[in-house]
């Protein structure tokens, strides 16, 4: 005999299903529309961007691109967290593929230049725009670039510290502005390495950056 509360359970089960199902397609929506957003941005800059060439791009009504997001100032600022994220998200998992290996500090922060290479050349655009906007000061959105910036840069100075702790770092590094410096010297190096050397190979940039942090900042302390 079925039990009376199957009714009621399949139901909530099926509701749930749904509303995965509505989150899985959003999900998708505001991904396009990233995507779209982030190469006309690059392209032809914020302000001659405009919300019809967004929704255009992405292959989605108008109406799509405002119930997503409330304005396009909006739309650019949830792309930055956005992409900032998923950078800040490769640095720290490569960082802990290192540690469960058991790798150095100094083989931590290689992993950690990789994975920020993997990211730009698979998303040069946002790259491109997220360089751009750190140079900019009228911004609404200057205190969430900020924000979302430290999150990757403190994930460099997590593994800095701690190389520091264990003796495999000098003492002497700064490591506020060595985290910064680790960041962007990815950040420009690939852009430089999309632009103007695009024939070399992911793993020749990494090898010529490798050997520039084996030289500037693993050793022991004095």
């Amino acid at each position: 005999m079925t039990s009376t509360t199957d009714g009621p359970t399949v139901a909530v089960t099926i509701r749930a299903m749904e509303s995965s199902s509505g989150s899985t397609r959003r999900e998708a929506t505001r991904q396009k529309l990233y995507e779209a957003a982030v190469t006309l941005i690059a392209e032809q800059g914020f302000s001659a961007t405009t919300v019809d060439e967004i929704a255009e791009r992405a292959g989605v009504a108008k109406g799509t691109v405002y119930y997503n997001f409330a304005s396009k100032s909006v739309l650019f600022e949830e792309l930055l967290r956005h992409g900032v994220g998923l950078l800040t998200a490769s640095l720290r998992e490569a960082a802990e593929r290192t540690a469960a290996a058991g790798g150095s500090k100094t083989d931590a922060l290689d992993a950690m230049i990789r994975a920020g290479l993997v990211f730009i050349d698979r998303y040069p655009a946002f790259t491109q725009l997220y360089v751009a906007e750190l140079w900019r000061t009228n911004r609404a959105w200057q205190s969430t670039l900020m924000v979302v910036r430290q999150q990757a840069v403190a994930v460099v100075e997590d593994v800095l510290r701690e190389g520091i702790e264990g003796g495999e770092f000098h003492e002497a590094i700064d490591v506020s502005l060595t985290a910064s410096a680790l960041v962007g010297m990815v950040l420009v190096a690939a852009l430089d390495w999309k632009a103007f050397q695009p024939e070399r190979s992911l793993d020749d940039v990494h090898s010529a950056l490798s050997r520039l942090l084996q030289g500037r900042v693993s050793g022991t302390r004095a």
